[in-house]
């Protein structure tokens, strides 16, 4: 099994920044892709960013590139998102999820390890 702890959400006006943060424990395997994806109350999750085990393939949805930043510190199983210039379409329930391969792809299927959520809400 594989717990992921997402922790750093809360609520920031429109152009602020907030830092993500999820913790992976149990059994995670010894490479594996990471993502991150939004929930808005009604609407399908949607895929956020993306970044392989070593870190060097990252990739975004576009409606975030430029504005959002992944990363990784394989020492201490956590994957970060750095949100700025947040807008209030921002605004939804982010989840980490872990894929058993070293790199992931944008769709739900293939991540099989969920966090609980962290809440983010921008306001104008």
């Amino acid at each position: 099994q594989v717990q992921l702890v997402e922790s750093g959400g809360g609520s920031v006006q429109a152009g602020g920044s907030l830092r993500l943060s999820c913790a992976a424990s149990g059994r995670t395997g010894s490479a594996y892709a990471m993502g991150w994806f939004r929930q808005v109350a009604g609407k399908e999750r949607e895929f956020v960013a993306g970044i392989s085990w070593s870190g060097g393939h990252t990739y975004y949805e576009d409606s975030v590139k430029g504005r959002f930043t992944i990363s990784r510190t394989n020492a201490k199983n956590t994957v970060y998102l750095q949100m700025n210039s947040l807008k209030p379409e921002d605004t939804a329930i982010y989840y980490c999820a872990r894929s058993p391969g070293a790199v992931a792809g944008i769709h739900a299927f293939e991540y099989d390890y969920w966090g609980q959520g962290t809440q983010v809400a921008v306001s104008s």
